[in-house]
């Protein structure tokens, strides 16, 4: 058996949405340097919707496709769906990923929700605290 699904070797090797977005209304970094894998997340919002999305990882494979799969998760849905994506669906969404890089989709939802929560200060939109990470961290790499 492969370690690698063929759709995580597709989005490893071929990501969408890489880059940043200069004017992003909202922008989310999760990760921790010592365990090498850093995602950002930009988004462009219009009406309550992400318009545009764009991730620039520092990482493994794994990550690289989660970042991506997790942007095609969200481009062109509300904030309120945006905010409900789980790294169980990044995983399952890539037909899985090995156990030991199961902290590769927990950044992916993490930035993601980071990004919304930047987007929602900048704006003073009133929002659920207990929705968002208190800050990025890196405790599901025991760090």
């Amino acid at each position: 058996m492969a370690l690698y699904s063929e759709k995580v070797m597709d989005h490893f090797r071929n990501p969408r949405n890489v880059g940043s977005i200069p004017d992003a209304d909202g922008v989310g970094e999760a990760g921790n340097p010592v365990c090498g894998d850093i995602m950002k997340i930009y988004l462009k919002i219009d009406g309550g919707t992400v318009t545009d999305v764009k991730f620039e990882t520092f990482g493994c494979g794994s990550a690289i496709a989660s970042s991506s799969m997790a942007t095609e998760l969200i481009k062109g849905r509300p904030l309120s769906e945006a905010l409900k994506l789980t790294n169980r669906a990044v995983t399952e969404a890539l037909d899985g990923l090995p156990p030991h890089k199961l902290h590769c989709s927990v950044l992916a939802e993490e930035a993601i929700k980071l990004a919304v929560k930047d987007y929602y200060e900048k704006n003073g939109i009133e929002y659920d605290k207990s929705l968002f990470p208190e800050a990025p961290s890196c405790e599901h790499c025991g760090i």
